[in-house]
């Protein structure tokens, strides 16, 4: 399993950087070559406009890639903060923001971010922005639980007896233990955003033509399902492999930094 996730994200990287280095371009038009089949100068064929799937595909993991890390990072940050505050300060504070986070939980995610990508309009940036306005009340509820908790712990106390401020206790004392636990939901929300980007994609709402993305492409691709399956199943396939190893990872991440289960071992 270790194995697998990472040849695969190794690949995937070493595919990004070669093509910036061979200097592939995914948009070049070919009309002479429409929906041909893996061949020695297409390896992976061509799609509806005789462009190239192999181009196509690695200039799409890299936008997907991007979009995923700066969501991941930028959710993770909002509901650190949120759930960090709720949890160490209680109180009203914890009620109102816990508030906040339950009307958002209230609507599934997939839908809240359709909504917002609806009403941001398309592109890039509204995608990412609307993805962000969505996933970060997982990292919320998780900062929050675990503060709760934490905030009762021996050095906590200490701290604050000694008389630490609230920042410095919940900088020093409180995030370090919290690292680990966002690292692994970190690892899973990554496949998570990555199913999103490419849903929205694949329902106009994310990234627009020519821009490559495997959204974008499987929606492309299922009209010509019947005379050229390559073009799916190719796309597929990749993202399927991508956000399998992520998951992956994840696993490995989580066995990695459980302190219990080294215990047990």
């Amino acid at each position: 399993m270790k194995a697998f996730c990472l040849l695969t994200l190794a690949f995937w990287l070493c595919a990004v950087l070669l093509g910036h280095v061979v200097g592939l371009n995914p948009n070049q038009i070919d009309l002479n070559a429409i929906l041909q089949w893996p061949s020695l100068q297409h390896w992976l064929g061509t799609d509806d406009l005789g462009r190239d799937i192999l181009a196509r595909v690695i200039r799409g993991v890299e936008v997907s890639l991007m979009v995923t890390l700066i969501v991941t990072a930028v959710t993770m940050l909002i509901g650190l903060t949120i759930g960090l505050l709720a949890g160490y300060k209680g109180g009203k504070l914890d009620a109102a923001l816990m508030q906040l986070t339950n009307v958002f939980l209230a609507f599934p995610g997939m839908l809240l971010a359709i909504a917002f990508a609806a009403v941001l309009g398309a592109g890039i940036s509204n995608l990412i922005l609307a993805l962000c306005l969505t996933g970060w009340v997982t990292y919320a509820r998780l900062s929050r639980g675990q503060s709760l908790a934490l905030r009762q712990r021996l050095h906590v106390l200490a701290a604050e007896s000694l008389g630490a401020s609230g920042l410095r206790v919940m900088l020093l004392h409180i995030f370090p233990l919290l690292i680990s636990i966002l690292l692994v939901e970190a690892a899973y929300s990554m496949a998570s955003v990555m199913i999103a980007e490419a849903s929205l994609s694949f329902l106009g709402l994310g990234i627009q033509a020519p821009h490559a993305s495997w959204g974008a492409m499987l929606r492309d691709a299922v009209r010509f399902m019947l005379v050229a399956p390559h073009y799916v199943l190719t796309v597929g396939a990749c993202m399927m492999s991508l956000i399998l190893a992520i998951n992956l990872g994840g696993d490995v991440l989580r066995d990695k930094l459980d302190v219990r289960s080294e215990a047990r071992g």
